[in-house]
């Protein structure tokens, strides 16, 4: 039974297994294997250390551990069957994200899904062996929503299905876990869930993989190294304090990053890619960030991560950005209106179609229906926010930008189409609102200038998914609404140099006249 741990003589099915829910993306081996290889070599040869995988799917990550502990503890215990005894039941745990996640990680690790019977690669007193899992109950408070994971009662407390009460991020879990297993470890690894469907609804999906690594590093192991989703990095829903935190952790000493999801997991559409990383409790540092895009690699460079409020991505931005910043011009986010500029949906939802304004009393609506753009007319007193700006020249800026289009191609749009909009109109929270401006010649100005590949490259470095809020905005330098401007005007005023014009060409479509 050893050797099966060292030879393959058929096909992996943890290759192509299929995930089973949108929120547990499953790691193919090659994958684990790259994570794995961020770890030091010693790490191979110590017999003395505890591993844990904390959110199992497939057991993929401990049966690749315990594959290379195989291999690396030969010397230390040369006996095979002493050696996987000992690896699988002093050094290799789990803690199973449900029930039939526990079952697969018994049969990739145990070669049973039952620890104790005579099939198991090493027999365990009980059923589980080292991967733990038992049912976990949300703490939801009076309006149905769990207080630790921001699941709603509504979508998780469903006869017949796994409630998704993940025991390593929550209390009881935590407890349950502390009264059955030793947590102390030296290397936690896995690939977390990544959010709870449904916290607030619609797609106010509440991301749970910080989560993981924040409870991980609170056990103080000597390493943690996880792939999650890279949203983090520059925005994403309750990730504000994650952010900063990790940013300013020196003791993130390696992070690689991808731009398409889909070159790590090949049937799955993660906005705004992914990335994994090496934790060092004992040695901090500068990071050493690899960036992947499109096909190629930006050599690794050792980098203080928390230099801005969010992380730049790829390295070779951040010259021209400190160019551009060094001059301390003002925002162009001082100019754009929050999401919501004129109020909630509820404000709209008497208007007119296809008419314009008829009286007075009435104001011009910009509105989407679906992806098509509309114009109305509504009353005015429906409105009474941003108020200063319904008599004056603005531009609408969408906030549905695009991401898919830069990881099918590599090249993206940023922003879509904007439109110019005059005295005595509104719109609704499709778009956000950069003004008052003083008149149509000023609004054309900051049209052309939002067509520039120049402004849409300083809002990307700042756009993790497709939408664009006004902090996307923040690097944007504003100019003088004066003139057409184009990127020949604005790459001389900033001095872009010839190679940084086509590096940002690479990376930013032309927009369509």
């Amino acid at each position: 039974m050893s050797a099966d741990y060292l030879t393959s003589n058929q096909p992996d099915i943890l290759e192509v297994i299929a995930n089973l829910s949108n929120d547990a993306v499953f790691t193919p081996p090659r994958v684990v294997n790259a994570v794995l290889d961020l770890l030091p070599d010693e790490v191979w040869t110590d017999p003395t250390l505890r591993w844990l995988d904390p959110g199992a799917k497939t057991g993929v990550f401990p049966r690749e551990i315990t594959k290379r502990l195989m291999a690396g503890l030969a010397a230390a215990i040369p006996d095979d069957d002493a050696r996987l005894k000992h690896i699988l039941t002093e050094m290799v745990f789990a803690i199973a994200t449900e029930e039939i996640t526990g079952m697969m990680t018994r049969r990739s690790l145990y070669c049973s899904k039952d620890a104790s019977s005579e099939f198991s690669a090493v027999r365990f007193p009980s059923p589980a062996g080292n991967v733990w899992h038992q049912q976990v109950e949300h703490a939801f408070n009076d309006k149905g929503a769990c207080t630790e994971c921001r699941g709603t009662r509504e979508d998780l407390e469903v006869d017949g299905h796994d409630n998704k009460a993940y025991a390593f991020i929550h209390a009881q879990g935590r407890h349950k876990l502390r009264m059955d297993m030793n947590m102390k470890f030296d290397v936690i690894v896995g690939n977390p869930p990544y959010q709870m469907t449904g916290g607030g609804g619609g797609t106010n999906d509440t991301p749970l993989y910080n989560v993981f690594v924040n409870e991980a590093i609170k056990l103080n192991p000597r390493y943690v190294s996880m792939i999650i989703p890279s949203r983090w990095m520059a925005g994403g829903r309750g990730l504000d304090s994650f952010r900063s935190e990790t940013l300013k952790d020196r003791r993130l000493r390696v992070l690689v990053d991808y731009e398409n999801a889909k070159d790590l997991f090949p049937s799955v559409g993660i906005i705004g890619g992914v990335c994994y990383f090496l934790w060092d409790r004992d040695n901090p540092g500068l990071c050493e960030t690899t960036y992947h895009r499109n096909g190629s690699t930006v050599t690794p460079a050792p980098r203080e991560l928390d230099e801005f409020d969010i992380l730049v991505r790829d390295s070779r931005a951040l010259e021209i950005l400190r160019r551009i910043l060094g001059r301390q011009e003002s925002s162009l986010a001082e100019l754009v209106t929050g999401d919501t500029p004129f109020g909630l949906a509820t404000n709209f939802r008497d208007y007119e179609k296809d008419v314009e304004p008829a009286r007075k009393s009435q104001v011009k609506l910009f509105a989407n229906e679906g992806t098509r753009r509309v114009q109305g007319a509504m009353n005015r007193d429906k409105i009474s926010k941003n108020t200063q700006l319904i008599d004056a020249w603005k531009v609408l800026l969408p906030v549905a930008g695009s991401g898919r289009e830069r990881e099918r191609s590599g090249v993206d749009m940023v922003l879509g189409p904007s439109l110019l909009a005059g005295p005595g109109s509104v719109c609704t929270q499709t778009y956000l609102v950069a003004g008052p401006l003083a008149g149509e010649s000023e609004a054309e100005s900051l049209e052309s200038y939002l067509k520039t590949r120049f402004a849409r490259f300083l809002v990307s470095l700042r756009k993790p998914s497709q939408h664009v809020f006004r902090g996307m905005y923040q690097w944007v330098p504003q100019q003088t609404w004066d003139r057409v401007w184009t990127d020949s005007d604005l790459y001389k005023k900033y001095d872009i140099t010839e190679d940084e014009q086509a590096y940002i060409a690479e990376l930013i479509r032309e927009m369509p006249a």
